[in-house]
């Protein structure tokens, strides 16, 4: 007998079925012993009365968290068991037959105990595929998968090219701070920060438009509630731009169409489980050059660590302030001073001291930094002495330049911390399958 999932069972009403799963929970009514059912669409009911012998006396002694077979004919619940919150809340399974699949012990952190508080984030990272079972942590990874596909989805018919580059690297892509040093056979090795310079290659190669999903490692030593060392980043760089604008343009252009397509399949779920309302953002998004956010936020007296960057207060309230102005989540902060950015960004004709570059904040939160790409050998290489950087570990990139490259631009943005703002959670390792920090590195 082929297995039926919990949702697809209200279709079978009279006819038997067969059901596996997780035990949520086990209850007792005089002589009537009642299991929820857990499995990845739902809850069912399972019935199980004396007159059923063998499974009866199996069903003694099950506890939540086992994993079982149940076989038995669906029916309609009567009237005063009914359980609107439930998709299956009108049926039940009157268990025949029944099977152990999986025993198990007390789970060390609260799974399916309705009303029970979380345990505290810590104990369940320790315990994450415990914790990964509930039904609102099963909906992260679904609008995960969801916001994956459409990103893919959206470069595809635009015509991108996915690329896989290298995760080990003889030299740094951003700053050599942040590098994870490993052995490579007789030599050092660094794990990468960033496809940043094979994006770039592929614009010397021709190729126009690339981007990756992929693995990024930052060896920052930072515990927030926002910064891992290891996590997924999704890039994208393109050619024959005629400024950082045609890179905001994209941008916007393709998170409209992912948050559109994530509120049409899951933004019912996501206001049930999360208490969010999914806004598909209008355009173009609000833009603030970063001497302007500046002034705002001195005006906001808002307290400033570093000129030409934002801090996360900052940043906070700046999401707050072009919200209440433009009631809209996501702005623009642009023209980021040379100082603070990387050597490869293009400098503005009328200013050298300003970049063509510029981050994207989502209700107060970075997720994105992206740039139009300085592309003239010469002046790549006048940038990056000014920058005090050694000419000779760059020399491979900087080689991609030499035999004509055009005029391009991208964005490498952080998937997890738009899960956050997705799901109004206030921690990326909420929104991580499994995470890795400056102190975790287990399960």
């Amino acid at each position: 007998m082929q297995r039926a999932y919990n949702k697809e069972t209200s279709k079978h009403i009279g006819k038997k079925v067969r059901v596996e799963g997780w035990v949520n929970s086990v209850r007792s009514h005089g002589k009537i012993i009642f299991i929820d059912l857990r499995d990845i669409t739902g809850i069912l009911q399972l019935v199980f009365i004396p007159q059923n012998k063998d499974a009866y006396q199996i069903v003694k002694d099950i506890k939540p968290e086992f994993v079982i077979e149940a076989i038995g004919i669906v029916s309609e619940r009567p009237k005063n068991m009914v359980n609107p919150k439930e998709e299956t809340g009108q049926i039940e399974l009157p268990v025949e037959e029944l099977k152990i699949l999986s025993k198990a012990e007390t789970p060390p952190i609260p799974v399916g105990e309705e009303g029970t508080e979380e345990a505290d984030l810590d104990k369940r990272m320790d315990f994450r595929w415990l914790d990964l079972r509930k039904p609102e942590k099963l909906l992260i990874f679904r609008v995960w998968t969801e916001l994956e596909a459409a990103f893919r989805e959206f470069w595809v018919n635009h015509n991108y090219i996915e690329i896989h580059s290298p995760k080990l690297m003889s030299t740094s892509s951003e700053s050599g701070a942040e590098l994870f040093e490993v052995r490579y056979f007789n030599r050092k090795a660094y794990l990468a920060q960033s496809p940043q310079f094979y994006k770039q290659m592929g614009m010397a190669a021709g190729f126009e438009k690339v981007f990756e999903v992929g693995p990024v490692f930052r060896a920052e030593p930072s515990v927030t509630s926002r910064h891992a060392t290891e996590f997924t980043g999704y890039d994208a760089e393109f050619s024959f731009i005629e400024s950082h604008q045609d890179v905001i343009r994209e941008e916007e252009e393709a998170l409209v169409c992912v948050l559109k397509r994530i509120k049409e399949k899951y933004g019912q779920d996501i206001e049930k489980f999360f208490r969010r309302k999914i806004a598909v953002p209008k355009t173009p998004f609000p833009q603030i050059t970063m001497a302007e956010a500046k002034k705002i936020l001195a005006e906001l007296k808002v307290p400033s660590e570093k000129e030409g960057d934002l801090n996360p207060e900052e940043e906070r309230k700046l999401g707050e302030y072009v919200y209440e102005k433009h009631q809209h989540e996501f702005v623009f902060v642009t023209e980021y001073p040379a100082s603070v950015r990387a050597f490869y960004h293009m400098r503005m004709e009328t200013n050298p001291k300003i970049t063509k570059s510029f981050d994207l904040l989502w209700n107060g939160l970075e997720i994105t930094t992206g740039a139009q790409r300085e592309h003239r050998y010469d002046i790549l290489v006048k940038q990056a002495k000014e920058k005090g950087l050694n000419l000779e570990s760059l020399k491979h990139y900087l080689d991609f330049f030499k035999y004509g490259c055009p005029p391009h631009g991208g964005f490498g943005m952080g998937p997890g911390r738009m899960m956050m703002k997705i799901l109004n959670l206030n921690n990326v390792r909420e929104v991580t399958y499994v995470y890795r920090g400056v102190k975790r590195l287990t399960p």
